[in-house]
């Protein structure tokens, strides 16, 4: 089971943030053991930590720390908004804080949303003027990167929608806002959507999961801010600074983040590996998350971290 902390991460412009992080250790018997360097999982858009938890539970040899991203679950907002810049400062003070605890740099994956915030962190181009030094990485991981621009290609219209939906519940009353944004019936829709496999049993933990952990955000506003740096910016933005080896898990079915914009952003980079899922969509930390955690254990070991 893992444990619940709570890090005061403090970035370079804003007071600490209570941040919400949940460790799962290492199971020592394992090969790696105690040796290994621990594992920074980022979320992706309106989850929560929960979604990572499944991959977290089978990297079995590394001590695992998800946290609930600003502004969703159990983490407030940050005091100067959720900005991409602000995000990244903020996962660099959290990197910093994990290195401070463990004595070793963690391994940084992210998940979609969080590939983005990810991307830009390793490649210290977030608009900021006084980036540290010290953000860097020597290798990173992605799942389910977000590679096209989300108001491009086939998603444009899934997002036209989805811009359409959080702008009219910016406007409505606050109580009917909130209810619209987290009604049961357009939290089921989005799952529906993402969701590929036919496995009924799985099918059902999904819908649930989405149903628990989709509308834990701290607040309308801050959703909104969070939604318009996921439709603003991608991976590929920053993919010619990414020159460190990579790694991404990705579906061929993926309607968020399309085949052939991801192939294109790993082809892109000079020292990248992929694994695909045939016929997965966007939840591969749902659908194939005892490989992907396997992938991940794979390329480590191989760049010898």
């Amino acid at each position: 089971m893992p444990t619940r902390h709570t890090f005061e991460v403090t970035a370079s412009s804003s007071a600490a943030l209570p941040t919400a992080v949940w460790e799962y250790p290492a199971v020592r018997g394992d090969l790696l053991g105690a040796s290994a360097r621990p594992v920074l999982l980022v979320h992706g858009f309106r989850g929560d930590h929960h979604g990572m938890n499944l991959i977290a539970r089978d990297l079995r040899s590394r001590q695992v720390f998800v946290p609930d991203l600003p502004g969703f679950g159990e983490t407030p907002p940050l005091a100067e908004g959720l900005t991409l810049q602000a995000y990244t400062a903020w996962l660099d003070a959290l990197v910093h804080e994990i290195a401070r605890r463990t004595g070793r740099s963690p391994l940084v994956v992210g998940h979609s949303f969080g590939s983005i915030l990810v991307a830009h962190w390793a490649a210290g181009s977030d608009g900021a003027s006084d980036l540290s030094p010290t953000r860097t990485t020597d290798v990173l991981a992605f799942i389910n990167p977000i590679t096209s621009p989300a108001l491009e290609g086939p998603s444009r219209f899934m997002t036209a929608l989805a811009r359409f939906y959080y702008a009219v519940s910016a406007k409505l009353p606050e109580r009917a806002g909130l209810a619209v944004l987290g009604h049961p019936l357009i939290v089921r829709i989005m799952s529906e959507v993402m969701a590929t496999t036919r496995d009924r049993g799985l099918r059902r933990y999904i819908h649930d999961q989405h149903a628990r952990y989709f509308s834990t955000f701290s607040d309308r506003d801050s959703l909104a801010e969070a939604f318009d740096v996921s439709v603003s910016h991608t991976v590929r933005e920053v993919e010619q600074s990414l020159m460190m080896p990579v790694h991404v898990i990705a579906g061929t079915a993926d309607a968020v983040a399309p085949e052939p914009g991801t192939r294109a952003f790993v082809a892109a980079l000079p020292r990248a590996s992929v694994e695909w899922f045939s016929g997965v969509g966007h939840l591969v930390h749902y659908e194939r998350p005892l490989r992907t955690a396997q992938s991940l254990e794979e390329f480590w070991t191989r760049e010898g971290v």
